[in-house]
């Protein structure tokens, strides 16, 4: 698989995928996490003298146009985070589109509206895929969020274009490969949140280079309830209690959390995805807060990893005292599960 630094790059125009889909409240960015994780790459090719076209879907307006869901307000954060102009093209396809690009200077930056604004990006249509490819002569995928996708942007255009990968997207997979086969232990995993038909492969693969993994609440009943087999359940920590609110099981309890806590002491290395109660509710959040100071002062080496936990963590501006901190929610899930991404398959080949 080729990366970034395997083109050259001078004067060519580069189609970047990045993944823009942040959450957004009347027209404001509520977290750009996903946007700051994309600038290394868009830093090296505009150094690099690269016409860089940035590509990118936001929410679901369902394959037409919705002013709700307009990349414009992401372009204007990139301008602060960059300090620098950003060239915002109201269109994704097209001739008008083609000759703003052509028009760009080596070094400048483009976002294009939305790709979702079209039935053939998620469709995964030759067709789009084509006009996209039209608007450069080099695809770099950096949306390891969208890796198990088969979209145009993700697989389509790469029929049409020289494809490899962008500095995030190579970090991504190196940090998550190392993590399965060359962890620095005692190694403890951490899966919280719920629907564990999608986590027993997670929680397996984990399991045979983890010590222990760590489980909620939630996916411990689930478990329990369906009678679900786990390959090395000597490994799995359940919870002994639970914060419970009108019968319901909505935090993990203080002697869960005192167990939690001499595991992740113990660790030279703690994966963590998921959280661990209700955390929209604070008093629910109390669980999932004493792990996440448990492993920034236990000195291991952390990587964390789900849509909902990387808010939260956001949310109580503990993100950033991680080690790593992975941009992927399915796609990371699929990938420590040992299955393919056909956004990584398609590069490989």
């Amino acid at each position: 698989m080729k990366t970034i630094r395997d083109f050259n790059v001078d004067g060519k125009r580069v189609l970047v995928r990045c993944d823009f889909n942040v959450p957004m409240s009347n027209g404001d960015i509520l977290d750009d996490f996903r946007i700051k994780a994309a600038i290394p790459t868009i830093e090296y090719l505009s150094r690099q003298k690269a016409k860089v076209i940035l590509i990118s879907h936001l929410g679901r307006p369902n394959g037409k146009p919705d002013s709700k869901f307009t990349l414009k307000p992401v372009a204007l954060r990139l301008e602060k985070l960059l300090k620098r102009k950003i060239i915002f093209l109201s269109d994704c396809i097209g001739e008008k589109t083609q000759k703003k690009i052509e028009k760009m200077k080596p070094g400048e930056v483009c976002l294009l509206e939305n790709l979702r604004f079209y039935k053939g990006e998620e469709k995964n249509n030759d067709e789009f895929a084509r006009e996209l490819a039209k608007l450069g002569d080099i695809y770099i995928n950096d949306a390891f969020g969208v890796c198990h996708r088969i979209h145009a942007s993700v697989i389509g255009i790469s029929r049409y274009l020289p494809s490899g990968i962008g500095l995030l997207l190579e970090k991504e997979i190196k940090t998550l490969k190392n993590l399965m086969v060359n962890p620095q232990k005692p190694l403890k995993a951490i899966i919280g949140g719920k629907k564990v038909e999608t986590k027993v492969k997670l929680i397996d693969k984990l399991s045979r280079v983890a010590d222990f993994t760590l489980i909620g609440n939630l996916l411990s009943n689930e478990l329990k309830e369906k009678n679900l087999e786990i390959e090395f359940p000597q490994k799995i920590i359940h919870p002994i209690d639970a914060i419970i609110e009108q019968g319901k099981e909505l935090d993990i309890g203080p002697g869960t959390i005192k167990i939690f806590q001499e595991k992740i002491a113990l660790a030279k290395t703690i994966f963590w995805n998921g959280p661990l109660g209700k955390i929209e509710e604070e008093k629910f959040a109390q669980g999932s807060l004493a792990v996440a100071k448990a492993i920034i002062e236990s000195g291991a080496c952390s990587i964390v990893g789900g849509g909902d936990l990387i808010a939260f963590l956001g949310k109580y501006n503990l993100r950033d005292k991680f080690d790593y901190v992975s941009t992927g929610g399915g796609a990371m899930l699929k990938f420590l599960s040992n299955e393919k991404l056909p956004g990584l398959e398609v590069l490989q080949k």
